[in-house]
Order: C-alpha cells, then structure tokens, then sequence
C-alpha cells in the first residue's frame, strides 16, 4: 500500500523558522552541486583559449589571498609574487561570460582555492546577499563580512538599480575592510547569440567600484545548450499525493497556499525552511498572480536547486508559471531561470512518481 513506513509529509507552509544570524553567514557557502568542483575538474576548451587562462589567472589569484598555491606547494613562490594585489590595484575579479560557459564551477573552485577557513570565505548568488542585508541590516552586514578574506557573488543582477546600488555601496565597505571579491553575471536569455558579455554593464553598475576588478572574458559554446526547455507534463492530484505520502521526507502543499506563506516568511529563511526536504510535492500549480509573489517563488526555486531537491506537481506545467508580461520584463532573467531550474526538479522527481504507477 502506497505510503506505508512513510509517514505523513511535512506542510512547508507549517515552517516558519527563526533562522539567526551566524547561521545565515555560516551557510554562505558554494551550493552541494559545486562541493566537488575544483579547478582540476574544469576541463577547458583546447578551442578557447581564455578558459585555461581564466584557470590559471583565479589559480593565482587565490593563492595571493593567502600567500601560498591551493594547488602545489612548489609554486608558491611564483604565485605569491604574481598574485599578491597591490594596495591600490585590482581587488576583485569579474567572470564575463555568457551562459554554459562554467562561470560558476569556476567561482566555486575559487571558493575552495582561497588557502583560508571556510569562515572566512562567503559565496552567495546577489539575491541572497540583498536578503542577507535585509535580514541583518546594512551596517551589521558590513560588520559581519567585513571580516572576510573573499567574497563570491554568482548571478550578479543588474536588472534592477536598487538592489545594484545597495550591493555596490556595501561592496565599497568590504574592500576599504581588506575584503577580496569575485563575481559573475549572466546576459538575458533573449540575448544568447549577441551581446553576451556583460562586462561592460557590470563595470558601469558598481561606478566608483569598477577600478578595482579584473574582468576576464571566458568565450565558449553553452555546454549545456540552455534554452527555456520545455516542463514535463504535470501529474494528478492523486499520483502527487499518494507519492508523498510514499516517499520518506516529502513535502505536500497546495501551490495557492505555499505562495501565500511565502510572503509572511523572510526570503533569508527560505533554505531552512527546506530542511531535511527529501522532495517537494505541489497539488493545484496555477500562473503566479504578481511580481512580489513570482519574486518570491524565484528564490525558493533557487534553495531548492542548489539542495538538488525533485518537486513532483500536478496542476500547470513550469513553463506556464509567468505571463508574458513578466517574461517580458525588467525580472525576466530571474523567471526565465527559475522556471529551467524547477523544470530540471521536475524531471529529476519522475521516478518517485513512477513508484506509484
């Protein structure tokens, strides 16, 4: 009988936690998916060029963080001297590439490059550090990583000119503190094939700031060939619910409802909020009703991916979640990733679907 040593499934939209504030830097870290990932196990194009030197440039760079080779102890000195920054000269580095290039593989083996504690290192995509200064504050937030040695910011966002400031001001806090900073972005969807690099947007976004980052041009063909994929059919409410049931540590919640909670739980706790989360099952998708909401679903979908957690749900297929208005939109990037990411949750959630057939 479907369910039986199971359980019942945990409500999300009964988790509301209280998450403190160490922890939230504490789990600044490179998602479970970039654990393993190190410069080694990028496997550069013999056709482009400016991947192996992207390589061995962030090689020596976060040997200069600490004074001494992540990867071999008999180049240290060289390193040491190629990589050291000087005081007025560049203290971060920009990965500009467009998308499937392995920006982020590399921006997490960078992570695990810098020769210090991992306390002392913080990686997070731009929407979590805005959280994190919502959640903390400003001045405490630059108290909090000011004492850094290297922070790494994935999917730095330029689509929306308040956040861009909030972050480029507190970036100018952290590097008058010592703090080093890495940092990548992403084009448009709608502008794969021209204009793929952002450098010059960046540069232009973080103004008094942009003196004090190397862009390096990472070129490449999309490994992945990310496109919007299409999302796999949608299942009944029945097979949704009998798979939860079935399947230790699952999720069930109707999608109305979990929008609704979504906006009464800081964006910041969201990832605890999927704790011990085995899969999450969704009864009822429909089209999300406005921005705040959709923005809001955007950041779950990326705890869930970077947790490599399946969602299984009946109602409308992912692809149908925004309207062409949001898709068209100044957040159409953000949309255009979130509905790829719980497309791949989906069709990571069929065999615990198939169980039940």
């Amino acid at each position: 009988m479907a369910g039986q040593g199971a359980g019942s499934p945990i409500a999300l939209t009964s988790r509301a936690p209280h998450v403190p504030a160490d922890r939230l830097v504490a789990e600044m870290v490179p998602p479970p998916r970039f654990d393993a990932v190190r410069f080694d196990t990028y496997i550069p194009d013999a056709k482009q060029p400016s991947q192996a030197e992207a390589v061995r440039v962030l090689d020596a760079f976060a040997a200069g963080l600490g004074g001494a080779s992540a990867t071999g102890a008999g180049r240290k000195r060289w390193f040491r001297r190629e990589a050291k920054p000087a005081a007025d000269g560049p203290r971060g580095v920009y990965l500009d590439g467009g998308y499937g290039v392995g920006k982020t593989h590399l921006l997490a083996s960078l992570w695990h490059a810098t020769p210090a504690a991992p306390e002392q290192k913080a990686f997070g995509t731009f929407v979590e550090l805005t959280n994190l200064v919502g959640a903390l504050g400003f001045q405490q937030t630059v108290q909090t990583l000011g004492g850094h040695r290297l922070l790494c910011i994935d999917e730095f966002e330029l689509d929306d000119p308040g956040d861009t400031v909030l972050v480029s001001t507190l970036l100018g806090k952290l590097v008058d503190a010592g703090v080093a900073l890495a940092a990548t972005s992403n084009t448009l969807p709608g502008k794969l094939g021209e204009g793929r690099f952002a450098a010059a947007d960046f540069l232009r976004e973080i103004q008094g700031l942009s003196a004090r980052f190397r862009p390096l041009r990472i070129d490449g063909e999309d490994y992945r060939h990310r496109g919007l994929p299409q999302a796999p059919a949608p299942y009944s409410d029945d097979v949704v619910t009998r798979t939860a049931y079935a399947t230790p540590g699952a999720s069930l919640d109707d999608f109305p409802s979990l929008l609704d909670h979504l906006s009464k739980v800081h964006p910041s706790r969201y990832g605890a909020m999927c704790d011990s989360i085995q899969a999450v099952c969704l009864t009822g998708v429909e089209p999300v009703p406005d921005q705040s909401t959709a923005l809001r679903l955007v950041v779950l979908a990326d705890r869930l991916y970077d947790r490599e957690v399946p969602v299984l749900a009946s109602g409308r297929p992912f692809d149908e979640l925004f309207g062409e208005e949001m898709l068209n939109g100044g957040y159409r990037k953000k949309y255009f990733r979130a509905i790829s990411r719980l497309t791949a949750l989906a069709r990571d959630a069929k065999s615990l679907a198939e169980k039940e057939h």
